[in-house]
């Protein structure tokens, strides 16, 4: 296993980077290549430090989620209908991913592949910015089945490493009339089922690699994860009420040639 030190820069690499839209797989390849932690058991603690992110949404948006065991006269997105909306949302990528999943690890997990993503991606973004779009949808509860079905159907882009499942999610939203600040949220509570199901396929295909000596390097990557993820997602909604996602979309631009250059 990885020395403490590595298990802590991993988790504040995922926490701050799994729901912005610069792709938190992205940077992990690209930070595990340089801290040289590479190999299945880098990759399924990985997917550890994955649950303490998602466990920040939960947290965050804990109301919505309990909102989804019953419905709200007041609030459209609860019960089942809530839970109807989410399950349409992770359907496309559920499919797409189970029957590439072998092909996507196999080729895409490159530094050389998320480069291209991070820029394709990048170039995205400043396109979905500069369109006119009227925002139809301004809160969670006008989400329809299918807007949910159509973001789900964008989400699927998220299996290309480095494009960021955020970005697809939220630009996705945004080119189909909701607002920038509400696809945001919604990518967020959206991430829960399809990413606790991706990582717990993960992690019970490759739990035994790990040995009681590396609980405590689990332990830190998942706290850090955790504290990281609700710092960024709170800063991330902050700024949505104030910026684009341009900002993002230059980031993704500057980091790309770096990675070819330097990896």
């Amino acid at each position: 296993m990885a020395p403490w030190y590595v298990a802590f820069i991993l988790g504040v690499v995922e926490g701050l980077t799994e729901f912005l839209p610069i792709s938190s797989t992205g940077h992990l390849i690209v930070t595990g290549h340089l801290l040289d932690f590479i190999g299945p058991k880098a990759d399924t603690f990985e997917v550890v430090i994955q649950l303490g992110a998602i466990l920040a949404v939960v947290v965050l948006y804990w109301e919505r989620f309990v909102g989804l065991l019953k419905t709200n006269p007041t609030q459209r997105f609860s019960g089942p209908y809530g839970i109807w909306l989410l399950f349409l949302t992770s359907l496309p990528a559920v499919i797409v991913g189970l029957l590439a999943h072998p092909y996507i690890k196999k080729f895409l997990f490159t530094p050389y592949t998320v480069a291209v993503a991070l820029a394709v991606g990048a170039v995205l973004i400043f396109i979905v910015e500069a369109m006119d779009k009227k925002d139809t949808v301004t809160t969670l509860d006008e989400i329809t089945p299918g807007l949910a079905l159509g973001i789900g159907l964008f989400q699927c882009l998220a299996l290309w490493p480095g494009f960021s499942r955020s970005a697809a999610t939220i630009m996705g939203g945004m080119l189909l009339g909701t607002r920038r600040k509400v696809a945001a949220e919604y990518s967020f509570i959206a991430a829960v089922p399809i990413m606790f199901a991706a990582t717990g396929y993960d992690f019970m295909q490759s739990y035994q690699l790990f040995e009681t000596g590396d609980l405590i390097c689990l332990l830190i990557g998942f706290v850090v994860s955790f504290i990281s993820a609700w710092l960024a997602i709170k800063g991330f909604i902050y700024l949505l009420g104030k910026l684009t996602l341009r900002p993002f979309a230059v980031y993704r631009l500057a980091l790309a040639p770096l990675i070819l250059l330097f990896m």
